[in-house]
């Protein structure tokens, strides 16, 4: 997965959410390079075997992380995407929930990949995500994302100037992606339409979706707000940064590049 899921927490209306085959042609991920930083993350700071993966998707990381020895619940809004992943990535128990708020047992981390944690699009949503989670983690838990950094956005508009273009082949038709970024100030809002053609006849079909734009310190103060202290926040090296993350790095400690990833404790007093 290059730049973020198309929907991770949609339930319908959208091309890569309603056809999981469909969305890991698109975001090969065949090292699990996501939950092989995951998993290094929960093991620096000591996370016990219970994980939640909020937004699991079709499964990929959840599952990888079952085979690194981790208990885990695969969580998601998308039904197509969850049966997808019980049967191709099997190991997790895997449940529908809602990340702007959920109650599925007790855990020692919790989990929030590829800019999910972005669907919180309110202040009222993330604030239920972040609740949610509090109450979710057993005392100094950890709860560990991946997603898109805001403050990047600030002047810059490399990623804003023009439509990016990816095309690919799978079952046998190829396929087209054209995808333009636009920043609704307002909302605090990054807004992308995709425009998804074929060469099989078949109308375009486009798609909107949004992100929210959180600051580094704007995610420092609700973490605080909620019980977390920050262990980590830093804009790489992480799964989806150039270069990729490899093992034993440390962590970085700017946070100006596109990417935030998140490590933070909840205390216990």
């Amino acid at each position: 997965m290059t730049s973020g899921s198309d929907g991770r927490s949609a339930s319908s209306g959208n091309l890569l959410t309603d056809n999981p085959a469909l969305y890991e042609a698109r975001f090969p991920d065949a090292e699990r390079l996501a939950a092989r930083w995951t998993e290094d993350c929960l093991r620096r700071h000591g996370a016990g075997p219970r994980v939640l993966d909020m937004g699991c998707g079709t499964g990929r990381d959840a599952a990888a992380l079952h085979r690194a020895g981790r208990t885990v619940t695969g969580a998601d809004l998308s039904e197509a995407m969850l049966a997808h992943a019980r049967t191709r990535h099997p190991g997790p128990e895997y449940v529908r929930a809602d990340l702007h708020g959920f109650d599925l047992g007790t855990f020692d981390a919790v989990v929030c990949l590829d800019s999910s944690l972005l669907y919180c699009h309110t202040n009222d949503q993330l604030d239920g995500f972040l609740t949610s989670c509090r109450k979710a983690l057993a005392p100094g838990g950890l709860l560990v994302a991946e997603m898109r950094n805001g403050a990047y956005f600030l002047g810059r508009t490399d990623l804003l100037d023009r439509p990016a273009v990816n095309e690919f082949t799978w079952q046998g038709t190829a396929h087209r992606s054209t995808t333009t970024l636009t920043v609704d100030r307002t909302a605090q809002l990054l807004r992308r339409t995709r425009v998804w053609t074929t060469d099989d006849g078949s109308p375009p079909v486009t798609q909107h979706s949004a992100w929210r734009l959180l600051f580094p310190q704007e995610l420092r103060h609700l973490l605080a707000a909620h019980g977390f202290e920050v262990l980590e926040l830093h804009d790489g090296p992480g799964p989806r940064t150039e270069p990729p993350w490899t093992e034993g790095e440390v962590p970085g400690r700017r946070t100006d590049a596109d990417r935030l990833h998140l490590v933070a404790r909840t205390l216990t007093h």
